[in-house]
């Protein structure tokens, strides 16, 4: 028999959990494993022997498993851990394989974003040079969307429902006095603007809002941008404009107010595009503005999760235990998509070398030419991947998620 190990790390989605939960019954369902590990916040808990039994917990099987998936966040934690590389700091590596070694793992599933595919990538080039068998996978997950080789990741259709449903009450919620004004709705995405251009699903027949919708993938200028307000405003009482807190001008310099700081991976870290917009509007044109920055509350909105993301990421957990079983290794998994009418993907790998540090933009053709808005395109690439509803468990009113002790000590 042979055990194995995952973990998850970078920011939580409202999917991430549902991988979690198809990577256990897949180990489980398969009989080839005696025991499945799970590491308390990311690989950090692997070098600090956190380490939780997920065939224990998980033992009474389908109704755990089901509400694992209802459940937002990372049921395991997660960890902003950047490995150093093999040849600068060989013990980290070695405390880690030594564990691999003494728990007798067979494979290790890594679920996460960009960052985290880099721990894969290194953990497997490590693995290749001290001939280790461990198998090492990586599970894609991010609401940015932003993962090469794959058509899309597990956690984005959620958080583009939640976008998307948030835009239209917004409109809503404008729309009910005459007087004009301006709402800049501040979205995820410092690098890509896929979770951006979700906006322009909140658009109904009646209501064409987003008005605009600006990405990081072209250069912002902020008087073309007053310009496009000025211009709605004409016809208008009211101009709901959705917008990357990564956008910049034709230099590259961030629009927000940028806090010159980084993170442990060397992105910057942004502070209040919204509102830098918002103080421009208003000195500018002198009208009732307001700023909105959905914060974290995009990332983990089980409430409105889509139920196409959370079987997709289902049943991408399972296909994990899968490839490990068939010796694959030095992998990230992928979505390929098939057709658009009628939606349908397949489950594949890819070599996560060619994914770890690497990001996919959105595509020109999905931006219409001045830079402000969304195509048709956009529109029936996204459309898929936020159909259906999930079904959630309520207790004295509010969602009944799984408990979460083991992160609070």
């Amino acid at each position: 028999m042979k055990n194995c190990i995952v973990a998850q790390s970078g920011g939580p989605t409202a999917a991430i959990n549902a991988s979690l939960s198809g990577v256990i019954a897949g180990v489980m369902n398969s009989q080839e494993f005696d025991t499945i590990y799970g590491s308390v916040n990311g690989i950090t808990g692997i070098l600090e022997q956190r380490i939780v039994n997920l065939s224990t917990l998980f033992a009474s099987g389908k109704p755990m498993l089901d509400k694992l998936i209802q459940t937002p966040a990372m049921y395991l934690g997660s960890c902003r851990y950047k490995m150093p590389a093999a040849n600068e700091d060989p013990e980290v590596y070695k405390a880690i394989f030594r564990f691999f070694e003494e728990h007798e793992i067979y494979a290790f599933f890594y679920i996460g974003g960009n960052d985290s595919m880099d721990t894969v990538d290194k953990l497997s080039a490590y693995a290749a040079s001290i001939e280790s068998p461990v198998r090492i996978i990586g599970v894609p997950k991010t609401i940015d969307n932003d993962l090469c080789l794959t058509d899309h990741t597990p956690g984005f259709g959620s958080a583009a429902k939640y976008v998307a449903s948030t835009l239209l009450e917004i409109a809503h919620d404008a729309y009910i006095y005459r007087a004009d004004s301006v709402t800049i709705v501040e979205v995820m995405g410092r690098d890509s603007g896929w979770l951006t251009a979700a906006s322009v699903l909140a658009r109904t027949h009646y209501s064409a809002a987003p008005h605009l919708i600006y990405l990081p993938e072209c250069a912002f200028s902020p008087e073309e941008f007053l310009a496009d307000v000025k211009q709605l405003l004409t016809k208008q009482h009211h101009v709901i404009v959705a917008v990357s807190e990564g956008i910049r001008d034709k230099d590259g310099q961030y629009i927000s107010a940028s806090s010159n700081t980084v993170d442990n991976f060397g992105h910057s870290q942004l502070s209040g595009v919204g509102k830098t917009l918002e103080y421009y509007v208003k000195e500018q044109l002198g009208v009732k503005v307001r700023s909105i920055e959905l914060n974290v509350l995009q990332r983990c909105a089980s409430h409105l999760a889509s139920k196409t993301d959370l079987d997709e990421a289902f049943r991408l957990g399972q296909h994990a235990a899968t490839c490990a079983l068939s010796g694959q290794t030095a992998v990230m998994l992928t979505y390929q998509r098939t057709s658009n009418a009628p939606y349908t993907i397949t489950y594949g790998t890819a070599p996560v070398c060619d994914i770890a540090n690497k990001a996919k933009d959105v595509p020109r053709s999905f931006i219409n030419e001045r830079g402000n808005d969304v195509t048709v395109d956009m529109i029936d690439y996204l459309t898929p991947l936020i159909q259906g509803e999930a079904s959630i468990q309520y207790e004295n009113g509010v969602p009944a998620y799984l408990p979460v002790d083991h992160l609070l000590s």
